[in-house]
């Protein structure tokens, strides 16, 4: 892994779609309210666009990478949390735990004008600290994913130009419900991964 130490203050990065509410909690973390119905997705399967979920933004520029911790505290169809990276609003990728059918998933959606999606079960992750970690490098964006101090597992390798001029940070959204409260308590970047696989 590479080094993703450096602590990123909330108000470093900048909201795209402002979010119901959000506030600072005592411990530092950063509550977060979706507006109900806030989603990303374009076309596939479903047929509709939706580019509305709350993000909080800072530049994201070949050879870093950075994670977002929250508290994987929601259970209704499809509430979401995790990190957003965006070229445009028809090239970005979210990464992150969704429930679906009944359950915690581990998952990201890439889109390049339209969208796909990959998901594993996590019901073990559910009421614990959820670190989701993006790596850009070359060609590459690595996707991992943990619960508390856990090894790390790959969630994807996707493709991102490295001319891309890309944002990242934690999102969240709220398709199906209103109400929903996401408590961020990490936000930190560094240097990009070394190597894919831990062997090399």
């Amino acid at each position: 892994m590479g080094d993703a130490e450096r602590p990123v203050d909330w108000a470093e990065g900048e909201w795209w779609n402002e979010p119901v509410r959000v506030e600072n909690g005592p411990a530092g973390e950063l509550l977060v309210q979706p507006a109900e119905g806030s989603d990303l997705w374009r076309h596939t399967s479903y047929g509709f666009v939706h580019d509305d979920a709350p993000a909080l933004l800072a530049p994201l520029p070949a050879g870093e990478a950075m994670e977002v911790t929250f508290v994987l505290d929601y259970g209704e169809q499809f509430d979401q949390a995790g990190v957003l990276v965006r070229v445009d609003d028809r090239n970005w990728v979210k990464a992150g735990v969704e429930v679906s059918d009944g359950e915690p998933q581990v998952g990201a959606v890439v889109t390049r004008e339209v969208s796909d999606w990959s998901v594993s079960g996590v019901p073990r992750w559910a009421g614990r600290e959820v670190t989701v970690r993006v790596s850009r490098d070359g060609d590459a964006l690595t996707v991992r994913a943990r619960a508390d101090d856990e090894p790390w597992r790959l969630v994807r390798l996707a493709p991102l130009a490295p001319d891309a001029v890309a944002t990242a940070g934690p999102y969240c959204c709220s398709p199906t419900r209103a109400g929903l409260r996401i408590r961020f308590t990490g936000w930190r970047r560094g240097l990009a991964d070394a190597a894919l696989h831990p062997e090399e």
